[in-house]
């Protein structure tokens, strides 16, 4: 199977994209960015709480379908916004690069 790239991907989910006033409504796909955002944070709390931090194969797929969900919601935004998921991402690696430069992009110090 070869890799969809964001911009594939954003064309063909929005064949799916079933929702009120479809075009005009950015607040319908945020609502459920955040919404799937916080099932990926209880499958992580799971991991935590049940599993003692063990990621068993189940919960990480579990995890990949949600960030999928994320990802369709996105993708759904950015449409409602006018603007590509590859755009985004591109100018997204350019900042952090030229942060990285900059020596901007670093890690903070942990305590001991």
């Amino acid at each position: 199977m070869s890799a969809t790239t964001l911009d594939q991907y954003q064309s063909a989910s929005r064949l799916t994209a079933i929702y009120p006033m479809r075009g005009q409504n950015f607040l319908y796909p945020m609502i459920g960015i955040v919404s799937e955002v916080g099932e990926i944070a209880d499958q992580v709390k799971r991991i935590i709480r049940d599993e003692e931090g063990i990621i068993s194969e189940e919960r990480r797929l579990a995890i990949e379908d949600e960030i999928g969900d994320v990802l369709w919601y996105l993708a759904q935004l950015a449409t409602e916004f006018n603007l590509q998921l590859s755009t985004a991402a591109d100018q997204n690696l350019k900042k952090l690069s030229e942060r990285q430069q900059a020596g901007t992009l670093r890690r903070r110090e942990q305590n001991p």
